[in-house]
């Protein structure tokens, strides 16, 4: 299935139907009176947060969304029906902004969750409201009011707990692959990973968390280089990150893990500060393609910035355990 993590898309409440302005006619009942009912209230378009989807590309295809309108009043006391109200699901973690002000309406970030977005007009009032003692035939009945109308973003930020970072190559989908069910994409070219990935992490039955993967992260991510501004949304919502370095892959003199990692921190820390802030846990990968001394060189100097490094092998399960209950260790501690 297609990954859509952003669409715009507009919505309008169903209008109230008007008020009627009639007059009983029947057999037996002189001068009746007014008799014309109310118009029905217009059908509200209404967001529930559904942990069943995982993507936006219905809304790909579907851009409006129109809540029902309510009927008009008519003859002998008989008010008009409501309009239907429009249920739009949406994946859990979905935020909804204003597309004109860039405002936040509503975080959608917990299953079952609705939200009212655009309420529906109300009916308008019957000539039956209207009469007095010294108006007994009134005219008069009242318009339905207009219904709620409005341009929106919706933004999918996924709901992790931990998020893999690091540069494209670097073992973040063998890894996720190596600890999950979860089949991205493995290739040995750049960015072969387009989409975010999400695997479920089972240490026990009563131990389990929710790994992501991030794709696109380069220098200048913050900015749009690579894929990064598209997705480095999906690591706002994750509790700890698990950077992943390598540093048999280089692309030219000025790449090394400790280069690497501070690159990756600045483009976090300039996407939003806080998420620099975030704990991290720090791997090495592809240690079964480096020599023992290289390794030590390399714990020498994370140790040096007072940083742990582990050491792994994704692609042979070296060390994955342990990385793994360091995480756990982190989320146990941290609540959402």
């Amino acid at each position: 299935m297609q990954f859509i993590d952003e669409a715009v898309i507009h919505v309008k409440a169903g209008d109230g139907g008007n008020g009627s302005a009639a007059f009983r006619r029947e057999d037996g009942v002189p001068r009746g009176g007014p008799s014309g009912g109310d118009g029905g209230d217009g059908g509200s378009v209404i967001f529930v947060a559904d942990s069943q989807l995982t993507s936006l590309l219905d809304f790909k295809y579907r851009r409006h969304y129109l809540g029902g309108r309510g009927e008009d009043g008519r003859t002998k006391d008989q008010y008009g029906a409501a309009g239907a109200d429009l249920t739009v699901r949406v994946p859990v973690g979905t935020v909804i902004y204003d597309d004109v002000t860039n405002d936040v309406i509503i975080d959608l970030d917990t299953a079952g969750t609705s939200f009212v977005l655009a309420k529906g007009g109300t009916g308008g009032r019957g000539n039956i409201h209207f009469a007095t003692p010294w108006n007994q035939a009134p005219r008069t009945a009242e318009p339905g009011t207009l219904g709620t109308e409005r341009t929106i973003r919706l933004e999918l930020k996924l709901l992790a707990d931990v998020g893999l970072l690091g540069y494209p190559n670097v073992g973040k989908s063998t890894f996720i692959a190596g600890v999950s069910r979860a089949r991205p994409k493995i290739a040995d070219y750049p960015f072969t990973t387009l989409v975010p990935n999400l695997g479920v992490v089972r240490l026990s039955d009563e131990r389990n968390f929710v790994i992501a993967d991030i794709p696109g992260l380069i220098e200048g991510a913050s900015d749009g280089a690579g894929l990064g501004h598209q997705f480095l949304r999906h690591v706002e919502r994750c509790r700890v990150l698990l950077h992943i370095l390598d540093a048999t892959y280089t692309t030219g003199p000025d790449r090394n893990p400790i280069t690497d990692f501070d690159v990756i921190n600045a483009e976090l820390k300039r996407y939003a500060p806080d998420l620099a802030d975030k704990p991290q846990v720090v791997a090495l990968n592809k240690s079964d393609a480096m020599e023992p001394e290289e390794i030590e060189e390399h714990r020498t100097a994370f140790a040096a910035r007072g940083i742990e490094l582990h050491v792994i092998s994704a692609a042979t399960s070296h060390g994955l355990a342990i990385v793994l209950e360091k995480l756990w260790s982190h989320l146990a501690t941290i609540t959402r």
